[in-house]
């Protein structure tokens, strides 16, 4: 199969395209530099170029702090990008991947157990709304798509300047005396390299829809920085915190946790536990 990667040189994009490459298909990768999926002009120009079969978009505006303040960019990366790419794909007979968040969830305070797809979403920041627009504008415009909901990522991309959470806590596990992490935020940090086995085997499978794909388990932002420090061998003083004490400028969901026995039914594939797939990266 012809297949493009937007946003190849990002933490999933990277070994996305290294996954698919290795199971036979043709794949190209693109850069903010050679596509703006805010312009559709853009998109005609680039993806006329790669003449893909399915598009995969990992590109996105990430800056959850600053779309409090800038709604509009966000809104228009990760809301009008989708939309320009499900109308060229939808035009054109094209599958679309559109990756989305965790963050479409929060609103619900009291959730205990997994989300799964057919729960009703409810972002708490203009980042996680704006992810959500996008999700629904690919739904409603391309027949051939596929939505995928993921949590945390963390990648070898992260080490060259794309940054992730694990990167950053290992950098300052070695940089400081004692960190402060917040331990009130339930999720599950998902290694890109897991996300696209995942992937590469829900893509052999064509079947269209929405899913929710993250490494098994639960934990929070303080939980993963222990074991972090444990398996790395670094002794630093934590101290956990609360979402409050923090005080970041965008909320975030208190339990986003995933739940992904579809994708796993559909895929006959297992994903490893976050425990496991942290050990392998920090080993690798």
């Amino acid at each position: 199969m012809k297949i493009t990667v937007i946003g190849s040189q990002g933490q999933l994009g990277q070994d996305l395209t290294a996954r698919l490459a290795g199971e036979g298909h043709e794949v190209s990768g693109l850069t903010h530099q050679q596509i703006s999926i805010e312009n559709a002009s853009s998109i005609a120009d680039a993806l006329t170029q790669t003449a893909p079969e399915l598009v995969i978009n990992t590109a996105a505006y990430n800056k959850v702090d600053l779309a409090e303040s800038e709604p509009e960019v966000a809104y228009a990366v990760n809301a009008l990008g989708p939309r320009n790419l499900a109308l060229y794909c939808q035009q054109h007979q094209i599958a679309l991947m559109q990756i989305s968040s965790d963050y479409v969830f929060g609103l619900d305070l009291s959730r205990e157990q997994g989300y799964r797809e057919q729960d009703a979403p409810g972002p708490v920041s203009a980042y996680g709304l704006s992810k959500l627009a996008g999700e629904y504008f690919v739904r409603a415009l391309c027949p051939q798509h596929y939505v995928i909901r993921t949590c945390g990522l963390y990648g070898k991309a992260g080490k060259t300047g794309n940054g992730n959470f694990v990167e950053t806590m290992l950098r300052l596990g070695q940089e400081r005396d004692s960190l402060s992490i917040i331990n009130d935020q339930y999720c599950t940090p998902t290694s890109t390299r897991d996300l696209s086995e995942a992937l590469a085997r829900l893509i052999a499978t064509e079947q269209y829809g929405l899913y929710h794909v993250t490494n098994r388990g639960q934990t929070t932002w303080y939980e993963l920085a222990r074991t972090l420090f444990e398996i790395a061998g670094i002794e630093v003083e934590t101290q956990p915190i609360t979402t409050e004490q923090y005080n970041a400028a965008a909320d975030r969901p208190r339990f986003s946790v995933l739940d992904c026995s579809h994708l796993e039914q559909v895929t006959r594939f297992e994903i490893p536990d976050w425990q496991t797939a942290l050990e392998n990266y920090i080993r690798s």
